[in-house]
């Protein structure tokens, strides 16, 4: 019985549907859905086993955009953890720790105790997951500074926090990267120094060598490629071109100026058997790179990291819909002066942001036809200011007007501060830890011999992310709450728990009581 409510030690299911060995998690899982015919409803059952490798292999991780404010803030965040840093400021001493991530951070619900009173865990006590601090991490730039310059350069970090890193970051120098100034704001040239030369197919074999390279000379066994680069506009979808895997990598060879530099490192990763994830709105994730992944059964996970406004957004959007409000408009305003903030200045970067943005409330209006015609949506705008002066430090200011009863109107106004980089580090953290959890997954029906990896697309990130990819003819998910279940219900299912359900029957039946 637990006294606290909280286990702080890994768990053990016992269950005759659980298995564990030395190597392996077996896990078999009754997964329960309904199918919808008209206004019948049918309830189904998949018999499904689960088997997760329980040794973690080493793993790195690459960065596209390395020395940008999200890449030095997360190298060094993680880097003060391993060393257990302290820094003083002027609220006092401070500790390195990883708030904000969920996977170090938060607890989930894993039963009752023998006084039918909730017991918790954290995530990493369910399943084993990756410590951050054995991660190896490098990357690439289109500029040459140094992680520790550019560290300071970003102004994320205590200037005493700064100063204990320093050290250790200064011989930390990206690798040359792919810059295509068709692709991203002009104001970035001025930092364009460290530059892959040479036709498309000659960058993509650079940046696979890059990779094998790593890989060898660390003695890596499993690499993550990220995207934290600048936000590109979106590339134009060709029948052709860019349609299916085959026509993508012609179009590389034959040099063709509308495959966009995310998209080469997308085709990298994949061919280099790397999980490979789009933290930025654009479209990387083209139709020629998804059948690509699927081809060859690499990960992917895209696209915009959801950090401050929009992860507010779908919380309020989910909690006013769902109360039977008609939410009927939706104004947002940001303003930053970091460099991300730079490049969004310019109109052909900042409409892929704003299609990430944008998106967020569509389920939601989707699932409630009652309050909503077929082709009904609230007005949704969004602007992005660049501010240099007050740097990582984002404004965001909100106003929701929603529709309430007999004929009344209820508005919420909101203005949020939030250092940018200091949230996105933990979610690109989290990023890493469940996707490489997901390389070590393996799933199949009880009427298939093999078992077989996860979908490419791991569709089951979209808490992390703006706009989650989804196989085709998937749902998109976008409700915070919804999302943040898959997660969690997930890693119940490797270890035999079934999905929560806040039922709390319990207390409810009387024979619960009894037994």
């Amino acid at each position: 019985m637990s006294e606290t409510g909280f286990v702080g030690e890994p768990i053990v299911v016992a269950s005759p549907n659980v298995e564990y060995s030395k190597n392996e998690i077996i896990s078999r899982y009754e997964y329960r859905e309904s199918r919808v015919n008209g206004n019948i409803v049918t309830p189904l059952n998949e018999n499904l086993t689960f088997k997760t490798q329980r040794k973690i292999p080493k793993t790195g991780v690459l960065l596209v955009g390395w020395g940008g404010n999200n890449g030095t803030t997360l190298t060094a965040g993680i880097l003060a953890n391993k060393l257990k840093t302290t820094w003083m400021t002027k609220e006092g001493e401070q500790h390195a720790n990883f708030l904000g991530s969920i996977c170090r951070s938060v607890t989930m619900r894993i039963g009752i105790d023998n006084n039918l009173q909730p017991v918790y865990a954290p995530l990493f006590g369910v399943i084993p997951m990756l410590n951050p601090t054995d991660l190896d991490i490098w990357g690439w730039d289109i500029s040459n500074m140094s992680i520790a310059n550019a560290m300071v350069r970003a102004r994320v970090f205590d200037y005493d926090l700064q100063r204990k890193l320093y050290p250790e970051l200064k011989d930390m120098i990206p690798w040359p990267s792919v810059y295509s100034e068709d692709f991203i704001a002009a104001n970035q040239s001025e930092r364009a120094n460290n530059i892959i030369h040479g036709t498309k197919q000659e960058q993509l074999q650079t940046l696979r060598q890059n990779i094998r390279d790593f890989k060898q000379s660390r003695g890596i066994e499993n690499v993550i490629v990220l995207w934290t680069a600048n936000t590109e506009r979106y590339a134009e979808l060709r029948e052709g071109l860019n349609d299916t895997a085959d026509n993508l990598l012609r179009s590389i060879e034959a040099d063709a100026s509308e495959i966009a530099p995310s998209t080469l490192f997308a085709v990298a990763s994949i061919l280099e058997g790397c999980t490979y994830i789009n933290g930025s709105p654009q479209n990387t994730f083209i139709p020629g790179v998804i059948e690509l992944s699927e081809r060859h059964q690499v990960l992917i996970a895209g696209d915009d990291f959801k950090t401050g406004q929009t992860k507010i957004k779908t919380v309020l959007c989910d909690f006013l819909i769902n109360s039977g409000l008609k939410l009927a408009s939706v104004v947002s305003y940001n303003h930053l002066g970091n460099n991300d903030g730079k490049n969004l200045s310019a109109p052909k970067t900042f409409r892929s942001k704003e299609i990430s943005k944008s998106g967020v409330i569509d389920d939601v209006i989707r699932a409630n036809r009652l309050i909503y015609g077929e082709n009904e949506h609230p007005d949704h705008c969004v602007v992005i200011k660049y501010v240099p002066y007050v740097g990582d430090s984002k404004r965001a200011m909100d106003e929701y007007t929603s529709e309430i009863f007999m004929g009344g109107r209820n508005t919420i106004v909101l203005h949020n501060t939030c250092e940018d980089s200091l949230l996105a580090a933990p979610i690109i953290l989290d990023l890493i830890l469940l996707a490489e959890l997901c390389t070590r997954v393996q799933i199949k029906r009880t009427q298939d011999e093999e078992f077989s990896r996860m979908h490419p697309v791991l569709s089951i990130l979209s808490f992390l992310l703006k706009s989650p990819q989804v196989p085709s003819g998937s749902p998109i998910v976008h409700s915070l709450f919804n999302q943040r279940y898959s997660i969690t219900n997930f890693i119940r299912a490797l270890v035999g728990l079934p999905p929560e359900t806040f039922m709390l029957l319990e207390h409810k039946i009387p024979c619960f009581q009894k037994s």
